[in-house]
């Protein structure tokens, strides 16, 4: 199966998940619920679950077992998209070509909508059926995620981006910055399937480590140069926002060929990192490869 095969079957497959998980809630509060299923399946890249299935299947982890990761990491990652385009924060009215959620429904509705696919990601990982000699690792997934999600990781890292908004700072504390509020959930997306399996070695675990970071970094340069040179058709969201909100990026601190340069680098060290693990890695390698051309 080639690549953009493989990142189609992962796609069909989360949305048909995320949309059972949303029609197995009760109906006491349609309007929150109907919001959640908007914020839900809007046509995101799933970028976090495509890795979480490509990370587990390298492991050779059953689908039924990587699902529960996939669809938690999505669950949070929706809410922070909801959070991150209310008028409090970035303020903005498109999120993939489409009106933001405060915008389709209204602002305490949006905030309730962040909250509710907060709680649901953790329900999940709580909740969904798991290999029986998996069951005591849950723990791990939450310790993981709770980590990834909160003051140490992405929640950290957004704070980090408004208080460096109309500031100058350096490379280190931008990298810091993006290594929380981007990087942490995609470094969650490749450990959390490594934490159900037994190969856990050093060598395994560092190699899985540097590949992550390399890509959660990468995956930011990039959103940060296509802010600057694509369009808001092909972005789904307007064009130049993060230059007119003044904020730190890779293009405004190193210059738009410094950041091309950068991600050039990152790529690399990604697809070093691959080389030192003992599996298949052709499908994370396509993945690495996807991540740094994108167009949106």
């Amino acid at each position: 199966m080639s690549f953009k095969d493989s990142l189609h079957h992962v796609q069909v497959d989360i949305e048909h998940r995320l949309t059972n998980e949303i029609a197995k809630l009760d109906n006491h509060a349609p309007q929150l619920k109907d919001a959640m299923q908007y914020a839900l399946l809007n046509g995101g890249k799933r970028v976090r679950p495509f890795l979480a299935f490509a990370t587990g299947r390298m492991l050779t982890l059953k689908d039924n077992d990587i699902a529960p990761i996939a669809l938690a990491l999505e669950c949070i990652h929706s809410y922070s998209l909801v959070h991150d385009d209310l008028p409090a924060m970035d303020d903005d009215d498109l999120r993939r070509g489409k009106p933001t959620c405060h915008i389709a429904f209204d602002e305490a509705t949006a905030i309730l909508v962040g909250d509710a696919l907060q709680t649901l990601a953790f329900d999940v990982l709580a909740n969904h059926p798991l290999s029986q000699d998996l069951e005591l690792r849950r723990i791990a997934l939450i310790r993981h995620l709770s980590h990834a999600s909160g003051y140490a990781g992405m929640c950290g890292g957004q704070a980090l981006d408004i208080a460096s908004t109309n500031r100058l700072i350096n490379q280190e504390q931008l990298e810091r910055l993006h290594n929380k509020k981007t990087g942490a959930l995609i470094k969650a997306a490749v450990m959390m399937p490594l934490a159900l399996t037994d190969d856990r070695n050093d060598t395994i675990r560092t190699a899985l480590e540097s590949f992550a970071s390399a890509i959660g970094l990468a995956f930011q340069v990039q959103d940060d140069i296509l802010d600057i040179t694509s369009d808001s058709a092909t972005l789904g969201k307007p064009q130049g926002s993060d230059v007119a909100q003044n904020k730190s990026t890779y293009p405004s601190l190193l210059g738009l060929e410094g950041a091309k340069n950068y991600l050039a680098q990152l790529h690399q060290q990604a697809l070093h990192a691959l080389d030192a693990l003992p599996y298949n890695t052709e499908l994370l390698t396509a993945f690495t490869d996807y991540l740094v051309n994108r167009d949106h």
